[in-house]
């Protein structure tokens, strides 16, 4: 006897990954999709209940589900209250019960623990690229799926100019936010390729030679980037980055002694409020809490250590500092236009960096905008 039509609609429906009602419920919708790391993996769409791995994890959380980015947060890492303050406060003001999201510690901590993200009741885990490997020799990928916990690799750090768009628009397909996803693409490929029209015909021999510091007055001299992230950032924005000749890893450490006699035309250094977390630091807190005379004094700091009075950047004032978290922000391409203006002022003389941030924030994120984000030595 044929099946009645409804219920070959019915079954219509889940194969094809629909929401359907039955019994007065309704089913989740299981959708395939493609992660950063290559894995095909089956994800609830739109799930209630997901874990961060990484807390800076909110910065894209934040563009997709602008309204409440906590709502479906049951638990992520501790690294933006350990390293970013100034945004956790913004944020913890504006949504109080961020406070109630468990913590679930040290995300780069050689251990995680499954139990724990299994008792949150977590749908999807959203892990970093750059722990692929962790979990795949530590187990916890098989474990998580033998849980019924559908894990997610994206890409904010690792390669972020090629892996941001990807990262943000898997998570909107995942997230049930797709028009937000796309809203953001269209205004990244609107600000990148501004930069590109402007700077991708200079020759090589007309870029300046441009080192940056990783975490100035954190690390120790001069922990620096290889052609990835800030070192990439310096590259699209029409530099060259001094580190890029030398190391083919993410990050490096350069001999100071190299670094000044090189004498780069520009000098650059990241840095962030690390106060809390290591209070012996003496880098430059750029961020939400931030305040000119304060950066500055800093900066100046920095740049009296032994040595570096004889470079030229110095000596010429051709030294930034820049927010260190725009390592690991998917609107990296901020620091690029303020890269790039530095660079080269003439073609950049109708661009305001500052100004393209604020209307940022004010499509895009529940926190109003303010601090400093980066500095020129004065």
């Amino acid at each position: 006897m044929p099946a009645p039509l409804w219920f070959a609609r019915l079954s219509s429906a889940v194969l094809f990954g629909a929401s359907v009602l039955f019994g007065g419920v309704a089913a989740a919708e299981t959708i395939e999709v493609t992660d950063l790391a290559g894995r095909v993996v089956n994800v609830t769409r739109d799930p209630s209940k997901i874990v961060l791995s990484e807390g800076r994890q909110l910065y894209t959380l934040a563009m997709l589900d602008r309204e409440d980015p906590f709502k479906r947060v049951v638990g992520w890492g501790n690294d933006l209250i350990e390293n970013d303050p100034g945004a956790w406060q913004k944020y913890l003001a504006r949504f109080p019960k961020a406070k109630d999201v468990a913590n679930m510690g040290n995300p780069y901590a050689a251990d995680v623990s499954m139990e724990k993200i299994a008792a949150l009741g977590t749908e999807v885990y959203i892990l970093d690229l750059s722990n692929y490997f962790k979990a795949q020799e530590t187990g916890l990928l098989a474990k998580l799926e033998k849980a019924g916990i559908t894990t997610v690799f994206v890409d904010f750090r690792q390669d972020p100019t090629q892996n941001v768009l990807p990262s943000v628009q898997l998570l909107g397909r995942i997230l049930g936010r797709e028009k937000e996803a796309n809203a953001f693409a269209d205004y990244y490929m609107r600000q990148t390729r501004s930069i590109y029209a402007r700077v991708g015909a200079i020759p090589d021999k007309q870029k300046p030679m441009v080192f940056v510091e990783r975490a100035a007055g954190l690390l120790p001299c001069c922990a620096t980037f290889g052609p990835f992230n800030f070192g990439r950032f310096i590259e699209e924005a029409g530099g060259r980055n001094w580190g890029s000749q030398f190391f083919t890893a993410f990050q490096a450490q350069a001999a100071q002694e190299k670094v000044l006699a090189d004498n780069p035309d520009i000098y650059f250094l990241t840095g962030a409020n690390w106060y809390g977390s290591n209070p012996g630091s003496t880098a430059v807190a750029l961020g939400y809490d931030a305040t000119p005379e304060q950066v500055q004094k800093q900066l100046v700091a920095l740049m009296n250590r032994p040595g570096f009075q004889q470079l030229k950047a110095v000596q010429g004032k051709k030294v930034m500092a820049f927010y260190h978290q725009f390592y690991d922000m998917p609107y990296y391409f901020i620091a690029e236009l303020a890269m790039a203006k530095e660079f080269y002022p003439d073609r950049f003389k109708d661009v305001d960096p500052e100004a393209v941030f604020r209307e940022f924030h004010e499509k895009f994120l529940p926190i109003p905008y303010s601090g400093v984000f980066w500095a020129k030595l004065q």
